[in-house]
């Protein structure tokens, strides 16, 4: 099964002219246990055709090549009929042009191992949880809030940040999950609103200006220390640089895997 093209596409969502949302499910073979936040590797052959919005490749690439990309995993680990994945189009790049040439019935390849340290698993039940992305970098977390993160006694926030709204995939979802609980909070934000067709009322400021701003004691009432809270961030690389470094200012302490820490990483 090893680059056999194993899966089918059954739904494909466009939520942006640069982002989708696939579903993918196996055929004939049986989803693996994960962890939410985990990730697996989608994969086409170079041979595929790539979409109409594509640019020049980066690299030319042998048509006889497999290519193999990893993606967060967004759906619940408790659904075993499909993996969703939430995917942002790297115009020039190798993979995602032809993974978004893809319609509902076609085949793609889905590895069978899901890995990756950034779960919940080492956070205390009894601590509240700050997931912090940029684009598709929420992809991870929906996972985690699908499957069972509000179970326990904790207050949960999201924060995630994009050009415009409507690069904020799960905005419905995750503003719904507010209204029906007062576990979560959902604090969304944009960088670029003079684009936005009707006027933006929400937050403006990048990520690193609202976590300085104390946003989420603001919105929730409570402040997280590295004794109440883990930070979980996803996305850009300069974002992540930067609330670390802010972070670490406060005391919290990057997780590893010989350091138990409140700073939890994955970047793109």
């Amino acid at each position: 099964m090893k680059n056999e093209l194993n899966s089918i596409v059954t739904q494909v969502i466009q939520v942006s002219p640069s982002m989708k949302i696939f579903r993918i499910a196996p055929d004939s073979w049986d989803l693996p246990d994960f962890e939410p936040g985990q990730f697996v590797a989608l994969f086409l052959p170079a041979s595929c055709e790539r979409c109409s919005e594509a640019t020049e490749e980066f690299k030319k690439i042998n048509p006889n090549k497999i290519i193999k990309r990893a993606y967060s995993v967004a759906s619940s680990s408790k659904n075993k009929e499909y993996v969703e994945f939430y995917v942002t189009l790297v115009r020039s790049g190798a993979l995602t042009p032809r993974l978004f040439n893809l319609n509902i019935g076609d085949r793609v390849g889905m590895g069978n191992r899901f890995v990756g340290m950034f779960t919940l698993k080492q956070v205390p039940k009894n601590q509240n949880i700050v997931l912090i992305a940029t684009g598709t970098g929420v992809a991870p977390y929906m996972s985690m809030l699908r499957t069972d993160a509000l179970r326990a006694d904790r207050k949960i926030t999201v924060i995630h940040g994009a050009s415009n709204s409507w690069d904020l995939g799960y905005k419905s979802e995750l503003t719904l999950l507010e209204a029906v609980t007062d576990k979560f909070k959902y604090i969304p934000t944009i960088t670029n609103p003079e684009k936005e067709p009707l006027k933006w009322h929400g937050n403006t400021d990048f990520i690193q200006e609202l976590w300085l701003n104390n946003i989420i004691e603001k919105e929730t009432g409570y402040k997280p220390t590295n004794e109440n809270t883990h930070i979980f961030l996803c996305g850009n690389p300069n974002m992540v640089n930067t609330v670390v470094e802010l972070l670490e200012k406060e005391n919290f302490i990057k997780h590893s895997r010989k350091v138990e820490g409140q700073i939890h990483i994955e970047k793109f």
